[in-house]
């Protein structure tokens, strides 16, 4: 043992000496008021106590910080957002054309199906517009019908007149080589009868001289002078003759020209008339089709004088009143479409990093405090605040980074009971089950 064992071995000998002391010198009246026993039990349940609350307390704290890792962790699985609420196609329903409401068949918060009678116009000005344009229509049909005949007629026309172009110029052929030949017979007869004339010439020349002898009678002189000038007369007759055939000959030269040219004016002609009626045919059917335009746009104004229901749903903001005047395009009411209802939900940015479609969705509906079975349908192509009408401008200098939310789509799966009694606005808190 060393000095310093030895040191406090004595420290505790005197202390404990000194308790002693102090105890004997205690009177002893108060000594028999003491419990012995119960001062000792109390000592020795005192720490058993504490160690019983410090025990309790950490367990406690261990329950709940194993309670917290695991919401923790369960929480992690899901993203949720209380920026959301139930949306669906809301029509509007106006009238196409001018008019005169002369009943209204429905009011606010009814319900209607495709092809429910909404409102009425008064249809008598455009039942006029449909029977002039009827007539207008009758009317063109019957010039299409006049105007068809005339392509037919035309070619039948057309080949007429090109054979009888044909013939004539056939005729004209003919009788230029018939004038033709003539004239060359006409030149023969004029040569044999200058020869003949020649011929007698020659005699009536010897004659002379016979007859200044007195070798042949003044009979035989006379003949022989009669036949000159006989000749002669031929001679010129002959001649006159081939003029004739020549002016004969160049007449028919100049009707067969006429004949071939009017041929040819027929054979080009042709195509260019049968274009003319065809074209003027469907000039005719181009009316008729106007008019059947005509026609069928007076018949869709006057079916606009009955407005019916195009989608299913609940007439809301209805303002058709019976005697009111109103305008192509005027809204008269509008239908939600209660049976195609969706969640537009505003999640933060910072929520999107696992979100994808196709995810599976529990929406609680505040309204029926119930919850719905659902699915991401898909994500918004932008922010809030980008979609706005005065989107903010970063570039100025007066940047303050916000986070900022992107609408999703949450469609509700179909067959669940209560989806008819959700209606557009109603607030929701969808919760996305992003992890498995």
């Amino acid at each position: 043992m060393n000095k310093h064992d030895e040191h406090i071995e004595t420290r505790t000998i005197s202390m404990s000496e000194t308790s002693v002391a102090t105890e004997s010198e205690t009177p002893r009246a108060e000594v028999r008021d003491r419990n012995p026993s119960g001062a000792a039990g109390e000592t020795k349940q005192a720490p058993q106590g504490r160690r019983r609350a410090f025990t309790v307390f950490f367990l406690i704290l261990a329950a709940l910080a194993v309670s917290g890792v695991v919401y923790w962790l369960y929480a992690q699985k899901f993203e949720d957002t209380d920026d959301a609420q139930v949306d669906a196609h809301l029509s509007p329903i106006g009238a196409r054309i001018d008019g005169t409401v002369t009943r209204v068949y429905v009011d606010d918060n009814q319900m209607v199906k495709i092809g429910d009678p909404l409102v009425d116009l008064d249809p008598r000005d455009y039942q006029a517009a449909l029977d002039q344009a009827l007539a207008q229509l009758a009317q063109a049909r019957s010039l299409v019908i006049a105007q068809r005949p005339s392509v037919p007629i035309t070619q039948t026309e057309n080949t007429t007149n090109i054979s009888a172009g044909e013939a004539d110029v056939a005729n004209t052929r003919a009788g230029l080589a018939a004038a033709m030949h003539d004239q060359k017979t006409a030149e023969a007869r004029l040569v044999e009868s200058q020869a003949n004339a020649a011929k007698a010439d020659a005699d009536l020349a010897r004659y002379k001289v016979l007859i200044a002898k007195e070798e042949v009678s003044q009979q035989d002189y006379d003949q022989a002078v009669a036949a000159a000038k006989a000749q002669a007369a031929t001679v010129a007759a002959n001649d006159a003759s081939l003029q004739s055939a020549a002016q004969i000959v160049d007449q028919r030269k100049a009707q067969m020209a006429e004949a071939e040219s009017r041929l040819a004016q027929y054979r080009q002609d042709a195509p260019e008339q049968i274009a003319i009626r065809q074209a003027n045919v469907q000039s005719e059917q181009a009316n008729a089709q106007n008019a059947q335009a005509q026609v069928d746009i007076a018949q869709l104004k006057l079916s606009y004088c009955k407005i019916t229901a195009p989608v299913p749903g609940i007439v809301m903001k209805r303002s058709a009143e019976i005697g009111g005047r109103v305008s192509a395009g005027q809204q008269l009411l509008t239908i939600a479409q209660v049976d195609d209802v969706w969640v537009t939900a505003n999640f933060k940015e910072t929520q999107l990093r696992n979100v994808r479609p196709g995810q599976p969705a529990t929406i609680h509906v505040d309204a029926l405090k119930r919850d719905f079975d659902g699915f991401v349908e898909n994500l918004g192509p932008s922010t809030g605040a980008v979609s706005s009408v005065l989107p903010p401008e970063n570039a100025t200098g007066n940047y303050v980074k916000v986070v900022q939310r992107i609408p999703i789509r949450i469609r509700f799966k179909p067959n669940q009971p209560g989806l008819d009694r959700l209606r557009p606005g109603m607030s929701v808190e969808p919760k996305v089950r992003v992890g498995d």
